[in-house]
């Protein structure tokens, strides 16, 4: 299928990028990344493989896309990611273990992402633009 949709939209001077894209028969999974300035915001996925057998599949999934991505429009139109720090991206599992803000002692700034976190982030994106 790899159908998806994808649209810059101006908030409170800002330029946003959001794509979806369906990534198809054979990595049957939705994903919606938005991006600012570069950086990855966010990155929300929704499996299907419960339904490739549908004979209706392809209405389903373009569904799934329209509903996904006016989702997350809906989230940024309404504020959610505004003046976020950097670091930790909203609607991106945390690592386990990981410390949160409020864990760490008064005063000590945020470290940086740890490698892991920004490894997944570049892969993802990366299979978001490598189409076969």
């Amino acid at each position: 299928m790899h159908v998806g949709i994808n649209q810059n939209i101006i908030r409170d001077s800002e330029v946003y990028h959001l794509q979806t894209e369906d990534g198809g028969r054979k990595n049957p999974v939705i994903t919606t990344v938005l991006f600012k300035g570069g950086r990855i915001l966010l990155t929300r996925k929704t499996p299907y493989s419960d339904i490739l057998k549908s004979d209706k599949l392809s209405i389903v999934v373009k569904e799934i896309i329209n509903e996904q991505h006016a989702s997350v429009l809906k989230e940024l139109q309404e504020g959610r990611f505004d003046d976020k720090p950097q670091g930790h991206a909203p609607g991106r599992e945390k690592p386990a273990g990981a410390p949160s803000a409020a864990g760490r002692p008064a005063g000590k700034a945020a470290s940086p992402p740890a490698a892991d976190e920004i490894d997944e982030a570049i892969l993802d994106h990366l299979s978001l633009t490598t189409k076969k």
